[in-house]
C-alpha cells in the first residue's frame, strides 16, 4: 500500500508574474551592461571594468532564469512527471558557473594593477557608479517580493544585490580618487567586487550541486525520520528510505515500512500511513508534501530482497 500526491505540483509552475519581474530586472541589467561598457572604456577603470563584467553575468543569467522560468511554466506529463521544474537547478548552475568566470578573472587583473596602476578620471568614474547603483536599486525593487520563490529568483535577487554593492565600491573609488589622487582605490574597488562575487558563486555552485546529486535536505536527519517512525505502534521496520530535492521548497521523501501483518487484515493500515504522515508533519521542519509510503509485511520484504541479491 502507498501514498502520494499528484506531481503536478501548483509551486513547480512559478507564477507569470515572476517571469515578468525578471524580464524587467534583465533588461534594466542590460542597459547597466551598455552604460558601465561605455564608462569603463572612457575612464580605464578597473573597478568599472570589473562591474561591467559582473554586471553582464547577472544580465545573462537573468536571461536564463527568464527562459528557465517560461520553461518552467509548462505543465506536468506522464513522460515528465515534474514538469520542468527542475530546470531552474540548471539554470542557477550556469549562473554561478558564470560568476565563477567573472570572479576569478577579476582577482587576477586587479592584482596584476596594484603593480602597475592605471590613471582614472574620478569625476566620470562617479557619473557611471552612481547611474549604476541607481539601476541596480530599482531592479533589486523588481525582484525583491519575489526573491524566495525558487533558486532562479533567489539566484536573480542576489546577483543584482551584490552587483549594487560593486557599484558602491566603484563610487568610493571615484570619491577617493578625486580627493586624495590615490590611483590605486580603482584597483582596491575591483578586488572588492571579486570578493563579493567568487564566495557567492561558491555557495550558488554547492546548493543546485546538492540538488542534482540528490543529497538529503540539509536540516533533515535521515536516522531520525527512522527512529520516529519507528517507534509507532505496529511498525517493525523501515527501508529504502530517501529524501531529495526537485527545486527549492520542493522536497520529496520515499520509504518502505513494514507492519504487522494483522494490521491489514483488520483494515488498520491506512491509519497507520496517516500517523506515519502525521508524524513527518510534527517533528521535521521540511514540509514532506511529496511523500510517498509503501506499507508492506514481512514476507513481502523478504521477497524483494530475495528478488534483488539475484538481479
Amino acid at each position: 500500500m502507498g501514498a502520494g500526491h499528484s506531481h503536478a505540483d501548483p509551486r513547480a509552475q512559478p507564477n507569470r508574474g515572476l517571469r515578468n519581474r525578471l524580464l524587467l530586472a534583465f533588461g534594466i541589467t542590460a542597459l547597466i551592461v551598455i552604460a558601465q561598457a561605455v564608462g569603463s572604456v572612457i575612464t580605464g577603470s578597473l573597478a568599472l571594468l570589473t562591474d561591467t563584467a559582473h554586471a553582464l553575468a547577472d544580465s545573462t543569467g537573468l536571461l536564463v532564469a527568464v527562459i528557465a522560468a517560461t520553461m518552467m511554466v509548462r505543465p506536468a506529463s506522464n513522460r515528465r512527471t515534474w514538469g520542468f521544474a527542475r530546470i531552474e537547478v540548471f539554470a542557477a548552475l550556469g549562473q554561478a558557473t558564470l560568476l565563477l568566470v567573472v570572479g576569478t578573472y577579476a582577482a587576477v587583473d586587479g592584482l596584476r594593477r596594484l603593480v602597475e596602476p592605471t590613471e582614472v578620471p574620478g569625476t566620470e568614474l562617479l557619473v557611471f557608479g552612481v547611474l549604476g547603483l541607481v539601476a541596480n536599486l530599482v531592479a533589486m525593487a523588481v525582484l525583491a517580493s519575489g526573491r524566495d520563490a525558487n533558486f532562479n529568483m533567489r539566484a536573480a535577487f542576489l546577483e543584482v544585490l551584490n552587483d549594487a554593492l560593486g557599484s558602491v565600491g566603484v563610487i568610493v573609488a571615484a570619491v577617493v580618487i578625486t580627493t586624495t589622487g590615490y590611483q590605486r582605490a580603482d584597483t582596491f574597488a575591483g578586488l572588492f567586487i571579486a570578493a563579493l562575487i567568487l564566495p557567492r558563486a561558491f555557495k550558488l555552485l554547492r546548493e543546485t550541486t546538492r540538488v542534482l546529486m540528490e543529497f538529503t535536505p540539509e536540516d533533515v536527519d535521515l536516522d531520525v525520520v527512522e527512529a520516529h517512525v519507528l517507534e509507532l505502534e505496529h511498525v517493525r521496520e523501515v527501508h529504502d528510505l530517501h529524501a531529495s530535492m526537485i527545486g527549492l521548497g520542493m522536497p520529496v521523501i520515499s520509504a518502505h515500512v513494514v507492519i504487522d501483518d494483522e494490521c491489514f487484515e483488520s483494515g488498520h493500515a491506512p491509519e497507520i500511513l496517516e500517523q506515519i504522515r502525521a508524524c513527518m508533519r510534527e517533528h521535521f521542519p521540511v514540509s514532506f508534501d511529496h511523500a510517498t509510503i509503501q506499507l508492506e509485511t514481512a514476507a513481502v520484504r523478504d521477497r524483494t530482497c530475495e528478488h534483488m541479491q539475484h538481479t
